[in-house]
Protein backbone atom coordinates (compact mmCIF):
# COMPACT_ATOMS: atom_id res chain seq x y z
CA UNK A 1 0.00 0.00 0.00
CA UNK A 2 2.98 2.43 0.69
CA UNK A 3 3.72 1.55 -3.40
CA UNK A 4 0.14 3.02 -4.09
CA UNK A 5 0.82 6.33 -1.79
CA UNK A 6 4.22 6.74 -3.44
CA UNK A 7 2.45 6.53 -6.78
CA UNK A 8 -0.53 8.94 -5.83
CA UNK A 9 2.15 11.68 -4.36
CA UNK A 10 4.44 10.99 -7.62
CA UNK A 11 1.64 11.52 -10.21
CA UNK A 12 0.36 15.03 -8.40
CA UNK A 13 3.88 16.15 -8.50
CA UNK A 14 4.44 15.32 -12.24
CA UNK A 15 1.28 17.08 -12.90
CA UNK A 16 1.69 20.21 -11.43
CA UNK A 17 5.20 20.55 -13.65
CA UNK A 18 2.93 20.52 -16.54
CA UNK A 19 0.82 23.92 -15.69
CA UNK A 20 -0.47 25.53 -18.22
CA UNK A 21 -0.16 23.04 -21.12
CA UNK A 22 -3.59 22.64 -21.06
CA UNK A 23 -5.30 23.37 -24.21
CA UNK A 24 -9.20 22.92 -25.48
CA UNK A 25 -10.42 19.30 -25.87
CA UNK A 26 -13.45 17.15 -28.10
CA UNK A 27 -13.74 15.56 -24.90
CA UNK A 28 -15.21 17.79 -22.56
CA UNK A 29 -18.27 15.84 -22.03
CA UNK A 30 -15.95 14.17 -19.93
CA UNK A 31 -16.30 17.06 -17.06
CA UNK A 32 -20.47 16.86 -17.44
CA UNK A 33 -21.19 15.49 -13.82
CA UNK A 34 -23.74 12.26 -13.43
CA UNK A 35 -24.09 13.20 -9.71
CA UNK A 36 -27.32 15.50 -8.97
CA UNK A 37 -26.06 16.82 -6.37
CA UNK A 38 -22.50 18.06 -7.29
CA UNK A 39 -24.53 19.31 -10.63
CA UNK A 40 -26.66 21.25 -8.14
CA UNK A 41 -23.25 22.42 -6.40
CA UNK A 42 -22.03 24.16 -9.35
CA UNK A 43 -21.57 21.46 -11.80
CA UNK A 44 -18.36 20.53 -9.57
CA UNK A 45 -17.58 18.79 -6.36
CA UNK A 46 -14.95 17.30 -5.31
CA UNK A 47 -15.01 16.97 -1.31
CA UNK A 48 -18.73 16.95 0.30
CA UNK A 49 -19.24 13.69 2.39
CA UNK A 50 -21.76 11.58 2.30
CA UNK A 51 -22.77 8.06 1.02
CA UNK A 52 -23.56 8.41 -2.57
CA UNK A 53 -21.68 6.30 -5.08
CA UNK A 54 -22.18 9.31 -7.95
CA UNK A 55 -20.14 11.59 -6.01
CA UNK A 56 -17.20 8.94 -6.22
CA UNK A 57 -17.09 10.01 -9.65
CA UNK A 58 -16.05 13.60 -8.94
CA UNK A 59 -13.32 12.33 -7.04
CA UNK A 60 -12.52 8.95 -6.59
CA UNK A 61 -11.07 9.47 -3.24
CA UNK A 62 -15.17 9.96 -1.80
CA UNK A 63 -15.78 6.53 -2.73
CA UNK A 64 -15.78 4.29 1.00
CA UNK A 65 -17.15 1.25 2.31
CA UNK A 66 -20.01 3.01 3.80
CA UNK A 67 -21.15 2.68 -0.07
CA UNK A 68 -21.23 -1.58 -0.17
CA UNK A 69 -23.51 -2.65 -2.95
CA UNK A 70 -24.83 0.48 -3.47
CA UNK A 71 -26.83 1.31 -7.10
CA UNK A 72 -27.06 4.66 -8.37
CA UNK A 73 -29.25 5.46 -11.49
CA UNK A 74 -28.69 8.96 -13.17
CA UNK A 75 -30.54 10.86 -15.72
CA UNK A 76 -30.20 14.26 -17.34
CA UNK A 77 -32.03 16.16 -19.97
CA UNK A 78 -29.10 17.79 -21.25
CA UNK A 79 -29.00 21.46 -23.85
CA UNK A 80 -29.62 21.29 -27.20
CA UNK A 81 -32.01 17.97 -26.39
CA UNK A 82 -28.90 15.72 -25.21
CA UNK A 83 -29.30 12.76 -23.62
CA UNK A 84 -27.57 11.35 -20.73
CA UNK A 85 -28.10 8.55 -18.55
CA UNK A 86 -26.09 5.84 -17.01
CA UNK A 87 -25.31 3.12 -13.60
CA UNK A 88 -22.96 2.94 -11.10
CA UNK A 89 -22.22 0.25 -8.21
CA UNK A 90 -19.40 -0.16 -5.43
CA UNK A 91 -19.04 -2.72 -3.23
CA UNK A 92 -15.95 -2.83 -0.20
CA UNK A 93 -13.51 -5.51 -0.19
CA UNK A 94 -11.05 -6.33 2.37
CA UNK A 95 -11.07 -3.92 5.46
CA UNK A 96 -10.22 -1.02 3.80
CA UNK A 97 -10.65 -0.82 0.53
CA UNK A 98 -13.59 -0.84 -1.77
CA UNK A 99 -14.23 -0.63 -5.90
CA UNK A 100 -17.15 0.57 -8.41
CA UNK A 101 -17.86 -0.08 -12.15
CA UNK A 102 -19.86 2.09 -14.12
CA UNK A 103 -21.47 3.06 -17.66
CA UNK A 104 -22.25 6.06 -18.91
CA UNK A 105 -24.28 6.64 -22.02
CA UNK A 106 -24.10 10.21 -24.22
CA UNK A 107 -26.92 10.62 -26.81
CA UNK A 108 -26.67 13.53 -29.31
CA UNK A 109 -30.10 12.98 -31.29
CA UNK A 110 -31.02 11.95 -34.86
CA UNK A 111 -28.77 14.24 -37.23
CA UNK A 112 -29.20 14.59 -41.26
CA UNK A 113 -26.32 12.90 -43.17
CA UNK A 114 -25.18 14.86 -45.98
CA UNK A 115 -23.09 14.72 -49.38
CA UNK A 116 -20.97 17.80 -49.73
CA UNK A 117 -23.33 19.68 -52.51
CA UNK A 118 -25.97 19.42 -49.19
CA UNK A 119 -28.29 16.77 -50.58
CA UNK A 120 -29.54 14.70 -47.63
CA UNK A 121 -28.88 10.95 -47.82
CA UNK A 122 -29.67 9.63 -44.64
CA UNK A 123 -29.23 10.14 -40.93
CA UNK A 124 -26.99 8.86 -38.14
CA UNK A 125 -27.06 9.43 -34.39
CA UNK A 126 -23.75 10.29 -32.35
CA UNK A 127 -22.86 8.65 -28.84
CA UNK A 128 -20.43 8.59 -26.31
CA UNK A 129 -19.74 5.71 -24.12
CA UNK A 130 -17.89 5.77 -20.94
CA UNK A 131 -16.97 2.35 -18.97
CA UNK A 132 -14.95 3.13 -15.36
CA UNK A 133 -13.43 1.05 -12.91
CA UNK A 134 -12.72 2.77 -9.23
CA UNK A 135 -10.72 1.23 -6.40
CA UNK A 136 -10.61 3.70 -3.57
CA UNK A 137 -8.49 2.97 -0.38
CA UNK A 138 -8.73 4.02 3.37
CA UNK A 139 -4.80 5.38 4.04
CA UNK A 140 -5.28 6.41 7.93
CA UNK A 141 -8.85 7.37 10.01
CA UNK A 142 -8.87 10.33 7.91
CA UNK A 143 -6.88 10.45 4.89
CA UNK A 144 -8.00 8.13 1.87
CA UNK A 145 -6.78 7.56 -1.93
CA UNK A 146 -8.68 6.30 -4.86
CA UNK A 147 -8.04 6.21 -8.78
CA UNK A 148 -10.83 6.04 -11.59
CA UNK A 149 -10.01 4.41 -14.77
CA UNK A 150 -12.23 5.58 -18.16
CA UNK A 151 -12.47 4.14 -21.48
CA UNK A 152 -14.25 5.89 -23.76
CA UNK A 153 -15.53 4.91 -26.82
CA UNK A 154 -16.93 7.61 -29.03
CA UNK A 155 -19.09 6.61 -32.54
CA UNK A 156 -19.73 9.50 -35.27
CA UNK A 157 -21.36 8.09 -38.25
CA UNK A 158 -18.92 6.46 -40.20
CA UNK A 159 -15.97 7.88 -37.87
CA UNK A 160 -14.99 6.49 -34.33
CA UNK A 161 -12.58 7.00 -31.40
CA UNK A 162 -11.22 5.11 -28.71
CA UNK A 163 -9.63 6.99 -25.52
CA UNK A 164 -8.23 6.08 -22.09
CA UNK A 165 -7.90 8.14 -18.82
CA UNK A 166 -7.56 8.44 -15.18
CA UNK A 167 -8.59 10.41 -12.12
CA UNK A 168 -6.45 10.04 -9.31
CA UNK A 169 -7.74 11.54 -6.09
CA UNK A 170 -6.76 11.65 -2.19
CA UNK A 171 -9.88 13.35 0.37
CA UNK A 172 -8.97 13.90 4.29
CA UNK A 173 -12.21 14.02 6.26
CA UNK A 174 -12.05 15.15 10.06
CA UNK A 175 -15.43 13.76 10.92
CA UNK A 176 -15.35 15.91 14.64
CA UNK A 177 -15.14 19.01 13.15
CA UNK A 178 -16.81 18.01 9.40
CA UNK A 179 -14.03 19.70 7.53
CA UNK A 180 -13.23 18.37 4.16
CA UNK A 181 -10.28 18.64 1.59
CA UNK A 182 -9.69 17.10 -1.21
CA UNK A 183 -7.43 17.15 -4.17
CA UNK A 184 -7.99 15.56 -7.87
CA UNK A 185 -5.81 15.17 -11.32
CA UNK A 186 -8.68 14.44 -13.48
CA UNK A 187 -8.67 13.13 -17.24
CA UNK A 188 -5.02 12.21 -17.82
CA UNK A 189 -4.80 9.89 -20.80
CA UNK A 190 -4.76 9.86 -24.61
CA UNK A 191 -6.75 8.76 -27.17
CA UNK A 192 -6.15 4.75 -28.28
CA UNK A 193 -7.67 5.21 -31.87
CA UNK A 194 -8.27 8.64 -33.76
CA UNK A 195 -11.04 9.71 -35.39
CA UNK A 196 -8.74 11.16 -38.01
CA UNK A 197 -4.83 12.07 -38.50
CA UNK A 198 -4.84 14.05 -35.25
CA UNK A 199 -4.93 13.17 -31.98
CA UNK A 200 -7.42 15.03 -29.12
CA UNK A 201 -6.02 16.38 -26.44
CA UNK A 202 -7.88 15.21 -23.12
CA UNK A 203 -9.70 17.90 -20.87
CA UNK A 204 -7.18 16.78 -17.99
CA UNK A 205 -7.24 19.22 -15.04
CA UNK A 206 -5.69 19.67 -11.22
CA UNK A 207 -8.74 20.31 -8.72
CA UNK A 208 -8.75 21.45 -4.99
CA UNK A 209 -12.09 21.38 -2.85
CA UNK A 210 -12.73 22.27 0.57
CA UNK A 211 -15.96 21.61 2.62
CA UNK A 212 -17.47 22.71 5.70
CA UNK A 213 -20.25 22.13 8.12
CA UNK A 214 -21.36 24.37 10.94
CA UNK A 215 -20.82 23.10 14.10
CA UNK A 216 -24.01 24.88 15.40
CA UNK A 217 -26.35 25.43 12.01
CA UNK A 218 -27.30 22.75 9.33
CA UNK A 219 -25.18 24.74 6.71
CA UNK A 220 -22.09 23.03 4.85
CA UNK A 221 -20.64 25.36 3.06
CA UNK A 222 -17.94 24.20 -0.37
CA UNK A 223 -14.87 25.73 -2.74
CA UNK A 224 -14.07 24.10 -5.30
CA UNK A 225 -10.68 25.23 -7.42
CA UNK A 226 -10.77 24.38 -10.74
CA UNK A 227 -8.66 24.32 -14.47
CA UNK A 228 -5.84 25.05 -12.39
CA UNK A 229 -3.60 23.54 -15.42
CA UNK A 230 -3.49 27.55 -16.88
CA UNK A 231 -4.35 30.56 -15.25
CA UNK A 232 -5.78 32.50 -18.05
CA UNK A 233 -9.40 32.29 -18.84
CA UNK A 234 -10.34 35.29 -20.83
CA UNK A 235 -14.15 36.17 -21.94
CA UNK A 236 -15.77 38.43 -24.01
CA UNK A 237 -18.95 40.52 -23.27
CA UNK A 238 -21.79 41.88 -25.30
CA UNK A 239 -20.54 45.55 -24.28
CA UNK A 240 -17.03 44.24 -25.78
CA UNK A 241 -18.65 43.11 -28.80
CA UNK A 242 -20.15 46.49 -29.24
CA UNK A 243 -17.30 48.69 -28.50
CA UNK A 244 -14.87 45.97 -30.55
CA UNK A 245 -12.76 48.31 -32.95
CA UNK A 246 -12.35 47.11 -37.04
CA UNK A 247 -14.92 44.15 -35.79
CA UNK A 248 -12.35 42.69 -33.33
CA UNK A 249 -13.39 41.45 -30.15
CA UNK A 250 -11.91 42.56 -27.00
CA UNK A 251 -11.34 39.95 -24.17
CA UNK A 252 -11.97 40.67 -20.36
CA UNK A 253 -8.62 39.31 -18.85
CA UNK A 254 -7.90 40.91 -15.54
CA UNK A 255 -6.52 39.13 -12.23
CA UNK A 256 -9.94 39.50 -10.74
CA UNK A 257 -11.66 37.70 -12.94
CA UNK A 258 -9.46 34.95 -14.14
CA UNK A 259 -9.48 34.45 -10.51
CA UNK A 260 -13.25 34.06 -9.55
CA UNK A 261 -13.62 31.77 -13.32
CA UNK A 262 -11.66 28.76 -11.57
CA UNK A 263 -13.76 29.14 -7.74
CA UNK A 264 -17.41 27.30 -7.55
CA UNK A 265 -19.08 28.50 -4.59
CA UNK A 266 -21.70 26.30 -3.19
CA UNK A 267 -23.98 25.73 -0.01
CA UNK A 268 -26.03 22.78 1.42
CA UNK A 269 -28.79 23.08 3.74
CA UNK A 270 -29.18 19.98 5.86
CA UNK A 271 -32.20 19.73 8.08
CA UNK A 272 -31.77 15.67 8.63
CA UNK A 273 -30.20 12.82 7.25
CA UNK A 274 -32.39 12.60 5.12
CA UNK A 275 -32.58 15.65 3.29
CA UNK A 276 -30.82 18.43 1.44
CA UNK A 277 -31.11 21.35 -0.25
CA UNK A 278 -28.39 22.87 -2.33
CA UNK A 279 -27.69 25.63 -4.09
CA UNK A 280 -24.15 26.46 -6.43
CA UNK A 281 -23.07 29.57 -8.19
CA UNK A 282 -20.59 28.91 -11.23
CA UNK A 283 -18.89 32.66 -12.38
CA UNK A 284 -17.15 30.30 -15.19
CA UNK A 285 -20.70 29.32 -16.67
CA UNK A 286 -21.91 32.52 -15.74
CA UNK A 287 -19.32 34.95 -17.85
CA UNK A 288 -19.44 31.91 -20.95
CA UNK A 289 -22.64 33.00 -21.64
CA UNK A 290 -21.84 36.68 -21.84
CA UNK A 291 -22.23 36.36 -25.60
CA UNK A 292 -25.08 34.58 -25.28
CA UNK A 293 -28.98 35.55 -24.20
CA UNK A 294 -28.73 35.05 -20.54
CA UNK A 295 -30.89 35.96 -17.45
CA UNK A 296 -30.48 36.06 -13.44
CA UNK A 297 -30.00 32.40 -12.89
CA UNK A 298 -26.85 31.88 -15.84
CA UNK A 299 -24.14 30.05 -14.02
CA UNK A 300 -26.46 29.14 -10.75
CA UNK A 301 -27.68 25.89 -9.89
CA UNK A 302 -30.10 24.32 -8.04
CA UNK A 303 -30.95 20.92 -6.13
CA UNK A 304 -32.48 19.47 -3.56
CA UNK A 305 -32.40 15.20 -2.48
CA UNK A 306 -34.25 13.38 -0.14
CA UNK A 307 -34.21 9.44 1.41
CA UNK A 308 -37.42 7.32 1.98
CA UNK A 309 -36.63 3.69 3.29
CA UNK A 310 -34.59 2.23 0.89
CA UNK A 311 -34.28 4.90 -1.82
CA UNK A 312 -32.72 8.11 -1.95
CA UNK A 313 -33.61 10.66 -5.12
CA UNK A 314 -31.67 13.38 -5.97
CA UNK A 315 -32.88 16.13 -8.57
CA UNK A 316 -31.04 19.40 -10.09
CA UNK A 317 -31.47 22.33 -12.31
CA UNK A 318 -29.33 24.59 -14.22
CA UNK A 319 -30.13 27.31 -16.74
CA UNK A 320 -27.04 27.95 -18.62
CA UNK A 321 -29.04 30.71 -20.93
CA UNK A 322 -32.42 31.36 -22.16
CA UNK A 323 -33.44 27.85 -23.85
CA UNK A 324 -30.39 26.28 -22.36
CA UNK A 325 -31.54 24.58 -19.56
CA UNK A 326 -30.60 21.70 -17.64
CA UNK A 327 -32.32 18.87 -15.53
CA UNK A 328 -30.99 15.89 -13.84
CA UNK A 329 -32.37 13.11 -11.53
CA UNK A 330 -30.47 10.08 -9.89
CA UNK A 331 -31.86 7.18 -7.78
CA UNK A 332 -29.67 5.63 -5.26
CA UNK A 333 -30.13 2.13 -3.57
CA UNK A 334 -28.83 -0.53 -1.39
CA UNK A 335 -28.63 -3.42 -3.55
CA UNK A 336 -28.36 -5.90 -0.25
CA UNK A 337 -31.64 -4.74 1.01
CA UNK A 338 -33.27 -6.84 -1.65
CA UNK A 339 -31.61 -9.91 -1.12
CA UNK A 340 -32.80 -10.04 2.69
Amino acid sequence: MNRLIYCLISFFCISLNCLAQEGKSSYDFLNIPISSHANALGGNNISIIEEDVSMATQNPALLGQEMDMQLNLNYMRYVAGINIAGATFSKATGERGAWGVGIQYFGYGEMKQTENNGVIIGTFSPKDIILNGMFSYDINDRLRGGINGKFVYSNYEQYSALALCVDMGINYYNPETELSLSAVIKNAGGQLKRFNNKFEKMPWDIQLGLSKTLAHAPFRFSATAQYLTQWKLPYTTISDQMNGTDGELKEKNNFASNLFRHLIFAADYIPSQNLYIALGYNYKTRTDMKSYKRNFLSGFSLGAGFRVKMFAVGASYTQHHIGGSTFMVNLTTNVSEFLR
